[in-house]
């Protein structure tokens, strides 16, 4: 072999070993690739916005629909779904964001199912009055589903459940890793922020107890259906996600918990104004705890240490 021949061999076996190592749609690393790009571009979304999503947005959200409540505002205004939804889904996005690298084929059946229960164990809740009490919904929240049930309901429910079960991985810290307690204070913080939304929602109208009951209007029925929801709603999330590599998430993504940060000032600030100090002082619990997770600062006015986790 001569050597234009041994240079036009190393050639061709150069760009061989070159287009092998091309990401292609086959081995999966071109979409991992655009995963991760894409990741990173949201949580840099959500990191420069913080203030905004988790203060602002609620505080609005919380003064509008005490507004609406009132009949303080025009009936195009006043209890307005589509608003209702969008600031959900922009309060939602730091919890989204946040999990969306532990999303995988083990966390889909048992998020399906949990979907799927939410819906049933609502719809069984409003057409018997088992296991919540008899109740009904005062205004629409977005399409109903059987003109029943709303149909984003799983965006209101399940999120609360992920932040009780991601509040406790952070501050049960090396005692998450043991059953038992992990899922006894995850269930117990899913009560105790009923306690805070429930007050609130029935003082606003977006739904209402037949006969109310004693908690500012909510039955102790409630509670009973919540400890049996949540229950099974905890257990489904356990099984969802990688424990270790949920729990590593949460210390390094300083934004994980901020939905919770806006559900308590958005449904606190309700009670509050409502004057049922009870409800809001529970709300008062969760910013200590949130607080004694060291990512929070009072002391400076975006309210958050954006940095810190990094």
């Amino acid at each position: 072999m001569d050597s234009s021949e041994s240079n036009t061999s190393a050639s061709s076996t150069g760009t061989d070993t070159n287009t092998s190592r091309t990401p292609s749609v086959h081995d999966g690393t071109a979409d991992e690739s655009t995963r991760a790009v894409v990741q990173r571009r949201l949580e840099a979304l959500i990191r420069e916005n913080r203030f905004t999503i988790a203060v602002v947005f609620p505080v609005i959200g919380a003064v509008t629909l005490v507004a609406s409540a009132e009949g303080l505002l025009p009936p195009l205004l006043s209890y307005n779904p589509l608003l209702i939804l969008f600031g959900t889904l922009v309060m939602r996005s730091p919890l989204v964001v946040a999990l969306l690298p532990e999303l995988d084929r083990r966390a889909l059946v048992p998020l399906v199912v949990l979907t799927a229960y939410t819906y049933a164990i609502e719809l069984v809740g409003i057409q018997t009055g088992w296991p919540y009490g008899t109740f009904e919904y005062g205004i629409r929240l977005g399409p109903m589903l059987g003109g029943e049930v709303p149909l984003a309901l799983p965006l209101f429910f399940v999120p609360l459940v992920l932040n009780a079960y991601l509040l406790t991985l952070l501050a049960l810290g090396a005692r998450a890793g043991r059953l038992v307690p992990r899922t006894f204070s995850a269930i117990t913080a899913v009560l105790a922020i009923d306690l805070v939304l429930d007050p609130a929602a029935v003082a606003i109208g977006f739904w209402s107890y037949l006969p109310p009951g004693g908690y500012y209007g909510v039955p102790a029925s409630n509670y009973w259906g919540w400890l049996l929801s949540g229950a099974i709603a905890v257990v489904l999330v356990d099984l969802a996600f990688d424990r270790a590599a949920i729990r590593e998430r949460i210390r390094t993504c300083e934004f994980a918990l901020d939905d919770l940060v806006s559900f308590v000032l958005l449904w606190g600030t309700i009670n509050a104004l409502y004057g049922q100090w009870l409800a809001a002082g529970v709300a008062g619990l969760f910013c200590l705890v949130l607080l004694r997770t060291e990512r929070y600062d009072l002391s400076i006015p975006s309210v958050v240490r954006s940095g810190d986790r990094n």
